[in-house]
């Protein structure tokens, strides 16, 4: 009787052993994964990098012609330069500020108040149809075109924008009349506040193409026949 009652102290060894091997191994456990959490911290390398790289819009650098060869470019100058807007009143806080920065682009132009005629349509989908209209008149040297849509839940955004962009450009490839692309297209409200000063860059756009297609009326009309 006595082996068999030393017996299960015996079986109860292998037990404690394992036990006290788990309490020493544990902290060697938590020490191993301490280092690993340390790196979390600290954001790779490259996420550091990718805000940097979305930042510029634009190459660096300007247009560049060799010398010897004919140039004809246009400048945006106002002088004796009838200009219409087309402007839509559909986010019509955006697109408002967009019409007051256009008409004081064009007041330091040099275009006077009585030389511009403003046409508001529901909406940037009707813009082309409102610039084509004021082109055929033949009384105006450009088209300034003002818009703001801003993207939503569905897909109408896509398809506004786009035919806004197709449609003022056939505007002008039809007409002759330049037209100029002043209509925001942006994911939220906040881009489009950012992007107001597009008003005044398609005024000049426009005044440019104007300026070269009278030099180029002019060139053709001093040719000899």
């Amino acid at each position: 009787m006595s082996e068999g009652l030393g017996e299960p102290r015996l079986g109860l060894e292998p037990d404690e052993e394992r036990r006290e091997d788990a309490w020493e191994t544990e902290p060697e456990s938590e020490a191993a994964e301490a280092p690993a959490s340390e790196p979390e911290e600290e954001p790779p390398a490259e996420e550091d990098e990718l805000p940097r790289l979305r930042e510029p819009e634009h190459a660096a650098g300007e247009l560049r012609i060799p010398d010897g060869y004919g140039v004809i470019e246009g400048e945006p100058s106002g002088g004796r330069r009838s200009v219409g807007i087309v402007v839509g009143r559909f986010n019509g806080e955006l697109t408002g500020e967009l019409l007051t920065r256009a008409l004081d682009e064009l007041e330091r132009a040099g275009v006077g108040r009585e030389a511009v005629t403003i046409v508001p349509v529901p909406g940037a989908f009707e813009l082309p149809l409102a610039a084509m209209a004021l082109a055929k008149t033949r009384r105006y040297s450009c088209i300034v075109a003002l818009g703001a849509v801003i993207r939503g839940e569905t897909p109408h955004f896509d398809y506004v924008a786009s035919e806004a962009a197709s449609g003022l450009q056939l505007a002008g490839l039809e007409t002759g009349v330049p037209v100029a692309f002043g209509v925001l297209t942006c994911d939220n409200e906040q881009q489009a506040c950012e992007r107001l000063d597009k008003a005044g860059e398609a005024v000049r756009t426009a005044l440019e193409m104007a300026d070269v297609f009278s030099q180029l009326r002019a060139a053709a009309g001093a040719a000899p026949a």
